[in-house]
């Protein structure tokens, strides 16, 4: 970056926007983007065939925000590409040293050189939360509790949902989903907390506002050699990009096939209740060797809610104890983790 610098001001000049991908990048070498003529294989009658499991390990390592030093551009440079390779493939090699039980830290295959999963607003940046939306409480273990009930867990810890783009990661494991078709209708099963939707194709009008879903309702419709799905309806119990979302919330996703093992994925994200204007989020989601849906073994009596609630009783007789002599209150490891602001 050149700076200029007058007599009170400096004025910084970015580079030029990097707008090609990367050599050796998996976005470039996507069929459709190597031979422009290629098109996706076709069901029997006719549609666009999306079927498979599909997974977003691949998206691991890309930051879902853009680092400001990249600026509105979507692609790293070759230089920027070849240290992310060098990055990736340590973490593929080391996958596995310290997995826990079902905790593997699935890595993927290949290497894309995006900067950012966010593509809109141009600066990769989700928009800011409207203050409404900034004091509505995150529920869950990457909240700030405290923990008295049930209903102080997100619906991800209680093992009921992760919501309809939460459920597609790309987390530690379980980033899979497999996908289905109909003549009349598009079925998406995901690896995570075990969510299915099935999406209507055949124009029937979407359910009425009185009905309220963790998923959403979803209709769909192909445009081109692209599956496009509107969704509404949601409850307010889920989180996306970090906040509670309103029961105003719409998505609209596009599955675009760009390749026989890569399909583009695209989410528009608008809730006037809860961020300053719509925002879009792009991820490839890809066929790995191997690569199966296994059952997620969750339910929401697990041992990890009771823990975390016999913990913040137990926690409640020390302070008690403490007061009782005198003492300050013991500190939560929360905080000394996190810093006293996270922890309130």
């Amino acid at each position: 970056m050149l700076a200029i610098v007058g007599a009170s001001a400096a004025v910084s000049i970015s580079p030029a926007p990097v707008i090609a991908q990367a050599a050796g990048s998996a976005e470039s070498e996507a069929a459709a983007r190597v031979d422009p003529k290629w098109a996706p294989p076709t069901t029997p009658w006719g549609h666009p065939d999306l079927q498979g499991i599909w997974t977003t390990d691949d998206m691991r390592g890309i930051p879902q925000q853009r680092p400001t030093e990249f600026g509105t551009r979507q692609y790293l440079t070759d230089e920027e590409f070849a240290a992310r390779g060098a990055t990736r493939e340590g973490a593929r090699q080391s996958q596995d040293r310290g997995a826990v039980g079902t905790f593997r830290n699935e890595e993927g295959t290949r290497t894309f050189g995006y900067t950012s999963m966010v593509i809109d607003p141009p600066d990769g940046r989700i928009p800011p939360a409207l203050p409404e939306a900034r004091e509505r409480r995150t529920a869950g273990t990457f909240g700030v509790g405290p923990w008295n009930t049930m209903e102080d867990f997100s619906l991800y810890d209680r093992c009921i949902t992760r919501g309809a783009v939460g459920s597609f990661g790309p987390a530690v494991y379980g980033n899979g989903a497999r996908i289905l078709q109909t003549p009349d209708s598009v079925v998406i099963s995901y690896e995570m907390v075990h969510d299915t939707r099935i999406i209507p194709l055949d124009g029937d009008p979407p359910l009425g506002e009185g009905i309220r879903q963790y998923m959403g309702d979803s209709r769909g419709r192909f445009e081109g050699n692209t599956l496009v799905i509107e969704s509404s309806n949601f409850t307010d119990r889920t989180t996306l990009g970090g906040v509670r979302h309103s029961e105003q919330l719409k998505l609209t996703e596009r599955f675009t096939r760009v390749d026989p093992q890569m399909i583009d994925y695209e989410i528009r994200v608008e809730d006037p209740l809860t961020w300053e204007q719509p925002w879009k989020m792009r991820m490839t989601i890809t066929q790995q060797p191997g690569y199966e849906i296994y059952e997620y073994g969750c339910h929401e009596g697990n041992m990890a809610m009771r823990n975390i609630l016999s913990a913040e009783r137990a926690y409640e007789r020390t302070v008690a104890e403490a007061e009782a002599k005198g003492l300050p209150p013991p500190e939560r490891v929360f905080e000394r983790v996190n810093g006293p602001d996270r922890a309130r």
